[in-house]
């Protein structure tokens, strides 16, 4: 155990006095705070930027359906020849010119729009529906029908959602769930990756200047496997911590001090937010609250540690088995399956039906259970199904790690000769 202790120490202080590493860990928080208040700025410009469109109707019928709205401006030019509004519109650089032709036999020709670029589709939908309207009423008075008598019976229904202890939700209460977890999930995969590289380039090094020879010959093959996965994992759990700290600071900085304010930025989709939710943005606000954000960041701590182990295993082996970086691409692959299985169960199987059976196999499985059960947790999953699923995280990481050692014993002293599948399995009858 003595000299797992000082391997752990060895390899935490090798990575958190490395250059790249210093830099980085303090390079990070600006960068992301940074397209963090580059997102804000460019949304504020937008939701100021108001676009003018041009609208010239032979009809006549559609001009006072197209309303002025805080993004969108419309301009009649249906009292100017055709040929003379388009030359206004474009030398005006609007955004564009909608053409709406003359009725024939009770049709409307073909509607058309002109732009320097295409519009956006919400644009184009918002063109279209505003028209649709007009011609179904008219063609609903053609028809005979009153329309005051349809708009006076028309009923608004609204669903409340409440839990069988009589406890309201909002409509949007499993997307809520839905972002959370899949933000935990996505973290969990990318921090597995990164810190798995990280362990697997460690070895690469070591092996390739020979270094590895010296220590073998004091400590044991799977001690040192052993104390590079732990130094590793100490170091990111340090960089992880320091980004934290540091992103929440310079986030706040960054806001107070440029008069960015990130909530008045999405005030209004917010707002939106809260009507599709119960028209009450308190309901939406009291989801988010009741959410289980303390169980989530504790079995994400608990379900990282155990994926991180049962990963870099793989990796520490994957190093120990080649001789160079490029060697490991054959490798990779069936590595990283797993982990992108896991999201797309995660973001297509658990949103869907969080309890069903699928999701529930796949929060089980060793390799996906890390993700597809993070993606569960804020659903609310039963404590049997977490001790299962921990449980077999645990002993697979077992097997793992000593499958992985018999590899790795053999692996760091073999040079010059490139593995296969095939011979990998050899090392482990050794």
């Amino acid at each position: 155990m003595r000299n797992l202790k000082l391997i752990i120490r060895r390899e935490y202080l090798a990575r958190v006095r490395n250059k790249t590493f210093i830099i980085m860990t303090f390079l990070s928080p600006l960068i992301l705070v940074g397209m963090f208040m580059l997102v804000g700025y460019l949304s504020m410009m937008n939701s100021s930027e108001q676009q003018i469109i041009g609208l010239y109707d032979e009809t006549g019928m559609f001009s006072s359906d197209f309303k002025d709205g805080r993004q969108v401006q419309y301009l009649d030019f249906s009292n100017l020849e055709y040929e003379e509004a388009l030359i206004k519109v474009r030398e005006q650089e609007y955004y564009g010119l909608i053409y709406i032709p003359e009725m024939e036999n009770g049709e409307i020709g073909k509607i058309q729009f002109f732009g320097e670029e295409p519009p956006g589709i919400g644009t184009v939908q918002a063109i279209e529906k505003t028209i649709a309207e007009r011609l179904t009423k008219i063609e609903l008075v053609n028809r005979g029908v009153d329309l005051s008598a349809i708009e006076a019976a028309e009923v608004n229904v609204d669903v409340e959602i409440q839990n069988f202890s009589g406890q309201r939700t909002s409509k949007m209460s499993n997307y809520i769930k839905m972002i959370f977890g899949g933000i935990a999930g996505y973290l969990l995969m990318m921090f597995i990756i990164i810190y798995g590289n990280m362990v697997m380039r460690s070895v690469i090094e070591e092996k390739t200047n020979r270094i590895i020879e010296i220590i073998v010959s004091s400590v044991k093959p799977i001690h040192l496997m052993l104390g590079k996965v732990l130094g590793t994992s100490l170091a990111g759990l340090t960089q992880f911590s320091i980004w934290v700290v540091l992103g929440v600071v310079l986030l706040w900085i960054a806001s107070f001090s440029l008069g960015v304010d990130f909530l008045s930025t999405q005030k209004e989709q917010m707002e939106m937010v809260g009507q599709m939710a119960t028209t009450d943005l308190g309901l939406f606000l009291n989801d988010v609250y009741n959410l289980p954000l303390l169980s989530l960041f504790i079995f994400f701590v608990i379900y990282f540690l155990g994926g991180y182990f049962l990963y870099s295993s793989i990796y520490a082996a994957i190093g120990a088995a080649v001789d160079s970086e490029t060697d490991t691409q054959q490798f990779m692959f069936p590595v990283i399956l797993p982990l992108m299985l896991g999201i797309y169960i995660g973001f297509f199987a658990v949103i869907e039906n969080p309890h069903g059976n699928i999701s529930t196999i796949f929060s089980m499985i060793p390799l996906t259970s890390p993700i597809v059960m993070l993606m569960r947790i804020p659903f609310g999953v039963p404590w049997y199904e977490l001790a299962i699923s921990l449980s077999l995280l645990f002993v697979t990481n077992l097997g793992v790690v000593w499958l992985a050692a018999k590899i790795y014993r053999v692996g760091i002293l073999m040079y010059g000769k490139k593995a296969t599948y095939k011979e990998i399995f050899k090392w482990l009858k050794y």
